[in-house]
């Protein structure tokens, strides 16, 4: 059964580059499309990045496109998200998820709690000096 397994997470200061990894066990994600998420403390979750691994479309959320990347490792079933010049904003508990999808779909578009069918159990980020 497929899972993924999200790492990266921990306390970093203002202004430095993280890297969030998500793995998956279990199987492959050569044919999903991979998102990010994240919940602040006392806020709604928010997409935050996503790519198709079917064609490599990808998308960013306003809050970090531009000092951001997301990356996918097919031979290690694994996709990154770096995120540069890190605000406190930031802080929050990361999530990745994924759905089966093909070809020419734009991963935004399935950005929603209810498109994603596989859910990461989180990796909290913390940014403060």
């Amino acid at each position: 059964q497929l899972q993924l397994v999200e790492s990266g997470g921990g306390l970093v200061q203002p202004g430095r580059s993280l890297r969030l990894a998500c793995a998956a066990t279990g199987g492959t994600l050569n044919d999903y499309a991979i998102g990010w998420f994240r919940q602040a403390p006392g806020k709604e979750r928010q997409g935050v990045s996503c790519i198709n691994n079917n064609d490599g479309n990808f998308n960013y959320a306003a809050s970090v496109r531009g000092r951001s990347t997301i990356s996918s490792d097919n031979a290690k079933r694994t996709v990154y998200l770096d995120i540069d010049n890190l605000k406190p904003d930031d802080t929050a508990v990361y999530y990745c998820a994924a759905v089966q999808t093909r070809p020419l779909v734009a991963c935004w578009y399935l950005m929603t709690d209810t498109a994603m069918t596989l859910w990461g159990k989180g990796t909290p980020v913390t940014v403060s000096s």
